[in-house]
């Protein structure tokens, strides 16, 4: 498990083979394998190497929807 910051965060963007890394409520989650996120964006709607926290709170699932995905990290508040 990994501590980032939200700008540690932003370098898991999913682009140019980077890992896709995506927070919501204080945990990073790696969508890399994952066949719903092409090149870290999910329908054209989320992005990876951001916090997903209040876009995903209108989202017409709830959090059941994370229980699959792998989690690596926390975000953390402040640059070390």
């Amino acid at each position: 498990m990994v501590d980032l910051t939200l700008n540690e965060l932003k370098k898991y963007d999913g682009k140019n083979g980077k890992p896709a890394y995506f927070a919501c409520e204080g945990i990073i989650y790696d969508v890399s394998e994952s066949t719903w996120f092409t090149d870290g964006e999910y329908m054209v709607a989320h992005f990876c190497g951001r916090d997903l926290t209040e876009e995903l709170k209108n989202a017409p699932h709830g959090d059941d929807y994370f229980f699959d995905i792998k989690k690596v990290g926390r975000l953390i508040n402040s640059d070390r």
